[in-house]
């Protein structure tokens, strides 16, 4: 008696799959040739049934073991509906499909075999051994314990069972392509060539709203078989030629009620077409003729027309009015599905390009960038809540970004776009990082509540984020981290550790204690390597999150400053990331470069009367050495004095002047330990002061304040 595993340990499909090993009769592949074998006869053919509900059933399962080979080991294709599919114990399965369907089906066998989860119900053809072909459903599932290998469940079905089961598969992904491909391999049981055609904008995932007349843009989605078609006919992705229009706007009519059409054999095809060329590029060959070209309709006061379904078929073999009737019920059956997956592209579209605006340029002259994002899955479901950006500042310093908003799809890329650039804005306004994440907490509570944001699939409660800030003349980094797991630095000479960074809970967690966010700096010597991250990266089930961090610390140590940046970090995504992700992969690279020594100058002067003075004496000997030419150089040195007078009158304690050469201008910074904030306000004709921030913005390309521990710093850009 076969052993069955418990329900309490086993998924549906492991006791299916045990069901259908105790379908096959003990003895093999022999014992499915039926009553004749056991009594020692010879098996008298069987007439192929050229309809597999002749017989007035519904369906007839029939059940194939395979090793981990691909190669049958039992089998049980004893009902007349399978006569002449060879099933040989030892033969590969694959002797069984078209040639053309080898390549896709091979691939779906392997990968039940590597990740376990069980391939359902798809229309597939199998061979018989006098060439004819027979439409089944067919399931791949793991095989029971203690066998191993596959279970392939095939059902020969009667037509409304096929029409069932082809919806039933069609509605499973939210991929335009996926959709029209299962759509077209269901219809392949009506013909010898299948095709779908949708309109431009369903293809782009815009919606069909213009009343067309006459000629119409589509474009090829699916094709089947899959096969060597000739140079110069239409596959997936190419835009049908416009003269075909002649054709199948006779079933895309939006001024009226969209109508199948069917074109009998050859000679009428080349009569509605007319160009040698139209004929190459749309009819699959000389014996598939004849075609039944149905309308994708979606109901409504007006009907609209997503696109076309074409069924080719020798012109021997005409359509029958029954038939028609089902190819248009399975096509309208499936419609919508095709019209939800062009929603789920145009989200998807609108995601991508918003992610794509986040993310981080290649970066300056005192900082490299590359980043890597992977969404969990292709489709729009997939695009999530994971966010990367670097930009400058505008006082020479870099900022770095990494986050992570909870869930998928259009509402969690919102949220993360609406976070990201509101970090954005205030880190160029001269906030610190942790004041930034203090503003983003903020938002967070007010933007979601918990209940209302799962509902919707996603929650910007508990989104984590990281700020990093480079400074490329101390060479230091100030980060502040929100949740998030912490970098990786890779210094100079190779040592790869994670920052030691104070954790604190995610963004609007208002369970936890309130604690201020700290900022954590540390030294980062030109050369060194920064790795900021998402959890998809380094979370496995199998394993410890301290130890996926390690690794990623290892994968990062073995860049070599020489590499390309950007190939590097393919490299360690490809190395890390599960082979199954369950969450986005995001990943982000700095290599610090700085500025050189010669092209910075600090200066610590008491804020007395003469300091004025003294820095214009040092800042006039080297903007000399600089050779800066003699309009520049009288600029700095008025924007230098009146900053710093403005220091000495307005604040207290040392003051500190800094200049930058950079790539396109010179930057001057002077600091001191105030803490009001100097704004640019109208003064009247005869005021005493207040001129002072009217000479620093006509003399500047632009300026503006950031705070410090001590004080703050008003900078400003001058250019060379």
């Amino acid at each position: 008696m076969d052993s069955t595993p418990s329900p309490s340990s086993s998924s549906p499909f492991d006791l299916v799959s045990s069901a259908l090993g105790r379908y096959i009769p003990r003895g093999g592949a022999a014992a499915a040739a039926g009553p004749a074998d056991e009594q020692g006869d010879r098996p008298t053919r069987q007439p192929v049934p050229d309809n597999p509900a002749a017989g007035g059933q519904d369906q007839i399962l029939g059940v194939i073991n395979l090793d981990r080979d691909l190669r049958i080991t039992r089998c049980n294709l004893a009902a007349p509906v399978f006569v002449g599919l060879d099933a040989e114990a030892g033969s590969p399965f694959v002797d069984l499909l078209p040639p053309g369907d080898v390549p896709t089906v091979t691939r779906r066998l392997r990968q039940v075999l590597e990740t376990g989860e069980a391939h359902v119900a798809r229309i597939q053809r199998l061979r018989r051994g006098d060439g004819s072909e027979l439409v089944v459903s067919l399931s791949i599932l793991p095989a029971a314990v203690p066998q191993e290998g596959l279970t392939v469940s095939v059902i020969a079905m009667a037509t409304r069972l096929h029409l069932y089961a082809a919806e039933t598969a069609i509605g499973t992904s939210l991929d335009i392509g996926e959709t029209a491909q299962s759509l077209a391999q269901s219809l392949l049981a009506w013909g010898d060539v299948a095709a779908v055609d949708l309109d431009f904008a369903v293809w782009t995932g815009e919606g069909v709203t213009g009343q067309g007349q006459g000629r119409i843009r589509l474009r090829r989605a699916a094709l089947v078989p899959d096969r060597a078609w000739p140079e110069g006919y239409v596959t997936p992705g190419d835009d049908l030629p416009s003269d075909a229009s002649r054709l199948l706007a006779q079933a895309i009519r939006r001024d009226d009620a969209p109508q199948a059409i069917v074109i009998p054999d050859r000679e009428a095809v080349e009569r509605v077409l007319g160009s040698p060329r139209v004929m190459h590029a749309l009819v699959p060959g000389d014996r598939s003729a004849g075609v039944a070209c149905i309308p994708l309709v979606l109901d409504g006061p007006p009907p609209v027309v997503l696109g076309l379904a074409e069924v080719w078929r020798r012109a021997d073999c005409p359509f029958r009015d029954s038939e028609l009737v089902d190819l248009q019920e399975l096509v309208a059956r499936t419609a919508h599905h095709v019209d939800l997956a062009r929603q789920h592209q145009r989200e998807h579209t609108q995601v991508l390009a918003l992610q794509r605006r986040l993310l981080p340029r290649t970066g300056g002259d005192t900082i490299e960038i590359a980043s890597v994002y992977q969404p969990a899955t292709p489709d729009s479901a997939g695009v999530g809540g994971d966010w990367v950006n670097s930009f400058p500042l505008p006082d020479g310093r870099t900022a770095l970004v990494v986050g992570d908003v909870v869930g998928h799809g259009l509402g969690a890329a919102a949220t993360m776009g609406q976070l990201s650039m509101e970090a954005r804005a205030l880190l160029s306004a001269g906030l610190a990082p942790d004041e930034v994440l203090e503003h983003l907490d903020e938002t967070v509570t007010l933007l979601d509540d918990a209940e209302s944001g799962l509902a919707a699939g996603y929650s910007a409660l508990g989104s984590t984020c990281c700020i990093a800030l480079y400074d490329p003349v101390s060479h230091h980094v100030a980060l502040s981290s929100a949740g998030h797991l912490p970098p990786v630095l890779v210094s100079p000479d190779g040592h790869a550790d994670p920052l030691a960074v104070r954790p604190h809970p995610g963004l609007g967690a208002e369970f936890a204690l309130r604690e201020p966010f700290g900022v954590h700096t540390f030294g980062a010597p030109p050369g060194s390597l920064l790795a900021l991250y998402t959890d998809g990266l380094v979370e496995n089930p199998a394993e410890s999150i301290d130890e996926g961090i390690g690794r990623l610390a290892d994968a990062v140590s073995r860049v070599h400053p020489w590499d390309a940046l950007q190939q590097a970090a393919r490299r360690v995504v490809s190395a890390l990331a599960p082979v199954h992700q369950r969450d986005d992969v995001t990943l982000l690279l700095a290599r610090v470069i700085g500025y050189r020594k010669g092209d910075t100058a600090t200066w610590r002067l008491p804020a007395r009367d003469d300091a004025p003075a003294r820095a214009r004496a040092q800042v006039s000997a080297l903007l000399r050495q600089w050779r800066t030419r003699d309009d520049t150089r009288d600029n700095v040195l008025l924007l230098v004095s009146e900053l710093v007078t403005n220091a000495v009158r307005f604040a207290a304690g040392p003051i500190t002047v800094r200049l930058i050469r950079g790539g396109h201008g010179l930057l001057c910074e002077v600091g001191d330990t105030g803490n009001g904030r100097p704004r640019l306000s109208r003064g009247g004709l005869f005021d005493d002061g207040g001129r002072g921030l009217h000479i620093v913005h006509r003399l500047t390309s632009r300026w503006g304040v950031r705070w410090t521990d001590t004080g703050k710093v008003i900078w400003a850009e001058v250019a060379r």
